[in-house]
């Protein structure tokens, strides 16, 4: 083997051991973060290193508001406790959405893709990005059940500039705690999840109040994890 043939190797092996370190401090922390508060990600790592303020507080499922619950789930995965991490119909569904309008305005993730995104990578697209997501969320999906998935989800998911989950957005919006959040806060609150920097000043927007209406409107159908039992002492 060349002197050139033995470099590649190295980079090759030096690759494949980040790959391997990576997954496992992945693994680790999703093993922490099943009993433990979740108080950073990735998507707030990187708005404090670009200078800003993060506001989050973690609650519990029981902390949460049931129509916050409902909405989440009627509004981002209506298979959330159907499918184990993909909703391979909903991927179709914007595939075939990306193709009519000719551009990947359609994303057709699920709250556990999202949520592996929110606390381990960044928002930069790519195919390379999309199959960690793939890996880390077939990880949380075997590692926590539904109702720990939803509520870490709530609870990392940004609702503004550098308002990360459902307590913090429930304080800056509306001054009352999530779990005292009615129909339509809940509503309004999960609809701004598709932009919420810009919906964050412009909470007037008529496509954010026609979301609103729908998701209202389709909260009953909402199927909620069941909270989870303590183990028999």
């Amino acid at each position: 083997m060349t002197s050139f043939g033995k470099f590649i190797k190295r980079i090759l092996l030096a690759f494949m051991l980040l790959v391997v370190a990576f997954h496992v401090l992945v693994a680790s922390l999703l093993l922490m973060w099943k009993i433990m508060p979740i108080n950073n990600s990735m998507f707030m790592l990187t708005h404090r290193l670009t200078g800003g303020e993060v506001t989050q507080t973690w609650v519990e499922y029981e902390d949460i508001a049931k129509s916050a619950k409902q909405a989440a789930i009627v509004s981002e995965d209506s298979k959330f406790n159907q499918h184990n991490g993909f909703d391979l119909e909903g991927i179709e569904v914007a595939m075939k959405k990306n193709e009519a309008s000719g551009k990947a305005s359609a994303g057709g993730s699920t709250i556990t893709q999202q949520l592996a995104k929110n606390l381990f990578l960044t928002s930069h697209r790519s195919y390379i990005r999309k199959g960690e997501e793939a890996i880390i969320t077939l990880m949380i999906e075997t590692l926590w059940d539904k109702t720990r998935i939803l509520t870490a989800y709530l609870n990392v998911a940004e609702f503004g500039n550098g308002i990360y989950g459902i307590e913090a957005a429930a304080q800056h919006y509306f001054d009352k705690s999530a779990a005292d959040l009615d129909r339509d806060e809940s509503a309004l609150l999960i609809s701004m999840l598709t932009n919420p920097k810009y919906y964050e000043n412009n909470q007037g927007d008529r496509r954010l109040r026609n979301k609103q209406r729908i998701v209202k409107k389709r909260m009953n159908n909402a199927v909620l994890p069941a909270p989870t039992l303590p183990a028999p002492t």
